[in-house]
């Protein structure tokens, strides 16, 4: 089903595989990861990633080495990309966040508007945790940061907090 023409089919097929990697033993979880990872040129559209990614990706590498997402983050494949980032998600919730932070300023210089905001998505869900961590993050990075990133990451902040990073001049927006 992964491999259909059809965007739907695809999406139902990374849904029977987040309930499958979610339910299986490590064997089934390592071998659901390593064909996701084979396919990712079939997860070719933003919700089929972040219906999917955290799940998987971010499930299997909790506890182990980061490194695959640090080549994804690389990819020239703007949905390897956006498996980078959203699959931090997983490691945010158990309030893990220096992965999303390390990916999430790689992803700086990206091109594309979809990188973007599942950057600054991500970045809000660290807010959301520990809002102190991202503003050090953010006070580094605002006048480099892309302006969508920027507006997803600071959404939950207070008007006049968000107008400050908006004006991105250094020096004033809070310094931590």
């Amino acid at each position: 089903m992964l491999a259909s023409p059809w965007h739907e089919e695809r999406l139902l097929a990374l849904v029977i595989l987040v309930d499958q990697f979610e339910r299986g033993d490590e064997a089934q979880r390592k071998a659901i990861y390593a064909f996701y990872m084979a396919s990712t040129d079939r997860i070719n559209n933003w919700d089929l990633v972040d219906a999917s990614a955290p799940q998987i990706v971010g499930g299997y590498l909790a506890g182990r080495s980061r490194a695959p997402l640090y080549r994804l983050a690389k990819s020239k494949s703007i949905w390897e990309r956006r498996i980078a980032i959203i699959a931090t998600q997983h490691f945010i919730r158990l309030g893990e966040f220096d992965d999303t932070l390390a990916i999430a300023d790689l992803l700086l210089t990206d091109r594309h508007d979809l990188i973007h905001k599942a950057a600054g998505w991500m970045l809000r869900e660290v807010g959301k945790r520990d809002r102190a961590r991202l503003e050090i993050f953010l006070w580094k990075k605002v006048t480099r940061m892309p302006r969508t990133m920027l507006r997803y990451a600071i959404e939950r902040f207070p008007a006049a907090l968000r107008r400050r990073y908006l004006s991105r001049k250094p020096g004033t927006a809070v310094a931590p």
